[in-house]
């Protein structure tokens, strides 16, 4: 998948993409800053039924959802972990391995702790309201 779209359309893209790929559980979301990916999981956050205000995990590194059908969701910002070893006190390695979904913003730091079937999204600013999504699925 690689597509073009304006923010106002981002319900309906996050409607296809979990269609697509809502059966897996990990997804590596790569991009510069302000490209999208904060927004993105939001909204699909938002599509899954998590009722909670969803924030960025700047700061927290790792924030905790709970869909409505009662699934757990976390969304990571690694931007601030200085390597793997944080990463694994962080207890990154659980979080993959287990039962919930997980949205890994700047995944590279862990890519080798990441399951083969994880789904790369890399995000890209086309303009102001303009972001390129492309994803590219375990081979």
């Amino acid at each position: 998948m690689d597509i073009v779209f304006s923010l106002d359309k981002l319900p309906s893209l996050v409607q296809n993409f979990w269609d697509a790929y809502g059966s897996r559980s990990i997804f590596a979301l790569k991009g510069s800053m302000g490209a999208g990916k904060t927004t993105f999981v939001r909204a699909l956050m938002d599509h899954l039924g998590v009722a909670d205000q969803v924030s960025s995990p700047t700061y927290s590194i790792v924030n905790h959802y709970i869909t409505s059908g009662g699934r757990d969701c976390y969304h990571l910002d690694l931007y601030r972990i200085s390597g793997m070893e944080e990463a694994l006190d962080l207890g990154m390695d659980e979080l993959v391995d287990g039962n919930g979904i997980c949205f890994i913003e700047w995944p590279e730091i862990v890519a080798s702790l990441l399951p083969s079937d994880t789904v790369w999204l890399e995000f890209f600013t086309v303009n102001g309201n303009q972001r390129r999504l492309k994803v590219t699925e375990p081979g």
